[in-house]
């Protein structure tokens, strides 16, 4: 038998052991960044040793924007309507912001900012922006429809501050917001730490909107990489310094016109080209093939451990590019009285639930019912669903696997 003080010992440097590893654990953090109007192929032209460097840290990928051309989810390629596809994680059918105006957004569709302050309501928020409407209209803080979100910190408007910030053509007064709001972000950040900010920057779609590919858009792009530089540079020292975990994800909401660059909205491919920078380590297979915009709110959802309510995680249209995931790439075609039904498995592992509505209650804030209508090995990646029971119309269709689901509308003329 062996001696009991060698027991003793051995238990408590294992208790010590697992006291310091709990310790150890980190606090998970994230910043996106949103800077407007840079098409894949202009910034990889242009050199960004910045965005270079945190590319190294994890991964760079050409990405999109406009959700499925030719479909249902066709996005418009506008600015504020890329960016409620990254807050909420849903294409334009859903989320209801169609222009620049934000005339009726649709809040039922929740924001990452409302996800975390729901459940972590002890957790920290910060918006940094050289566009109001981004916090006020977008997140819709203080709004009824948004349970009164409230962000616990901001730093925007100065658009608005013409004294200040006296308006010009050249529109060289955004670029001196955006410098404010960077100086700001990364002191903020550096000093403060919040849970989860946001930053958006303007002037490169301005240059890009005045003088198209020029050397002026060059140059504005060289500028934001310098402003990448400043904000990385913070995350670095928190991490160094506060042992803290950081995902940061910097990212366009649209590309330019194939003609002179000076344009967007269409559904080019040069408009719809984006691109995405991380500095994550643990990428997937949905960022090695081209991921949607759409896809970054479930990301940074999983690094703060939020969990959608399944009514709510059947809605999101995005894949996580981070951890594993059972499936991605949902295809859903009508066939007469049949629904051919396909999926990319990422995880060959377990089933794949198939689960129809023929209802688009939660657009309203209600309930869809579903209806369990097929089930399949993950590895088969398709399955046949038998709808002779069902009028032709609209069909809600959600594949949930192991670790995620996917969804596909079925809307017939």
């Amino acid at each position: 038998m062996k001696n009991p003080l060698h027991l003793l010992s051995l238990l408590v440097t294992i208790c010590c052991i697992e006291t310091h590893v709990l310790a150890q654990a980190k606090t998970k953090k994230t910043l996106f960044i949103i800077v407007d109007g840079i098409s894949s192929d202009s910034k990889e032209k242009t050199p960004t040793p910045n965005l270079d460097l945190i590319a190294k840290k994890g991964g760079y990928a050409r990405a999109y924007v406009g959700g499925g051309k030719d479909t249902y989810s066709q996005t418009p390629t506008i600015s504020a309507v890329g960016y409620n596809s990254l807050l909420t994680g849903t294409w334009v059918n859903k989320h209801n912001v169609w222009d620049n105006d934000i005339a009726d957004p649709n809040y039922h569709y929740w924001t990452i900012f409302r996800f975390l302050e729901t459940q972590y309501p002890q957790k920290k928020t910060a918006i940094f922006s050289t566009w109001l409407d981004n916090r006020t209209k977008l997140a819709g803080e203080g709004l009824p429809q948004t349970g009164k979100l409230q962000l616990d910190y901001f730093f925007d408007g100065f658009e608005l501050d013409t004294i200040h910030f006296k308006h010009d053509k050249d529109k060289q007064y955004i670029h001196k917001i955006d410098e404010k709001v960077v100086n700001e972000a990364a002191s903020y950040i550096q000093q403060n730490g919040p849970d989860l900010s946001w930053v958006y920057l303007e002037f490169t779609d301005d240059m890009g909107h005045r003088y198209g590919d020029s050397e002026q858009f060059t140059k504005a792009i060289q500028i934001m990489d310098d402003q990448m530089g400043r904000l990385w540079k913070a995350v670095s020292n928190r991490e160094k310094d506060f042992n803290e975990d950081w995902l940061v994800v910097i990212t366009t909401d649209h590309g330019r016109d194939a003609k002179t660059g000076k344009g967007h909205g269409g559904q080019s491919d040069r408009e719809r080209g984006t691109w995405i920078v991380t500095n994550a380590k643990d990428l997937n297979q949905t960022f090695k093939e081209t991921p949607g915009i759409v896809d970054i709110m479930p990301t940074l959802a999983k690094h703060l451990d939020i969990n959608f309510p399944k009514e709510q995680a059947f809605e999101v249209d995005g894949t996580a590019f981070t951890g594993k995931i059972s499936i991605a790439k949902p295809i859903v075609t009508r066939a007469s009285k049949k629904l051919n039904v396909s999926w990319k498995a990422l995880d060959k592992a377990g089933k794949v639930k198939i689960w129809l509505t023929r209802t688009n209650h939660f657009a309203k804030g209600e309930r869809d019912l579903y209806h369990l209508v097929g089930e399949a090995d993950a590895a088969n990646e398709k399955a046949e669903i038998d709808i002779s029971q069902y009028p032709s119309g609209f069909f809600k269709i959600v594949l949930e696997g192991e670790l995620n689901s996917v969804n596909q509308w079925v809307v017939e003329k």
